[in-house]
This record gives structure tokens, sequence and C-alpha cells, in this order.
């Protein structure tokens, strides 16, 4: 194990510049440009919080004696569906700036 990668150096110095290497490095010649990977899932993301705010609002249905659940549900589903309303418009006026 002594020749693998994940043996501790002991020149810190090293590590330090290879760390402000890496800082400035150039996004556009990272490996995953190449595919197309840009660290998010826009339209996923987007497609699960309407799903959420949809289960949220389902879950209403049921045999609830007080109705604090039901504000909290509620609560919940609006904020959650003001933040993807917020997130179109700032989507759509984005390229206006």
């Amino acid at each position: 194990m002594s020749d693998s990668e994940l043996d501790v150096r002991e020149d810190h110095t090293a590590d330090h510049t290879a760390g402000h290497a890496l800082a400035h490095r150039d996004p556009h010649a990272e490996p995953s440009v190449e595919w197309g990977w840009h660290g998010t899932f826009p339209r996923a993301s987007r497609i699960g919080g309407w799903a959420f705010v949809a289960i949220f609002l389902v879950m209403l249905v049921g045999n609830h004696e007080g109705r604090v659940e039901d504000l909290w549900l509620v609560g919940l589903a609006l904020l959650t569906a003001g933040f993807l309303v917020y997130d179109q418009m700032r989507r759509r006026t984005s390229w206006r700036r």
C-alpha cells in the first residue's frame, strides 16, 4: 500500500501550491464539459418541487382531529410554490439583465 496515491506526503508546501492551482482551474478545461454535466438538475428540481406541493396538499385528506397539521401543510405548500414561482420569474427575466 506504500505505492498508492493515498499516502500522506510530508511536504506541506506542495499541498498548498497544488490546492492553489486547483482553485484557479479553468472550468472549460474540466472533463465534465465534454459530456454536458453542469452540476445541477434544474428541470428535475422544478418537477420535484411541484410534486412536493401536490403531496402536501394531498396529505390534507385524512383523519385530522385538529387543524394545526392542515395549517402546516398548506403553509409549506404555499412556501414551496412561492419559491418555485419566484425561480420561474427569475429565470424568465434573467436574459434582460
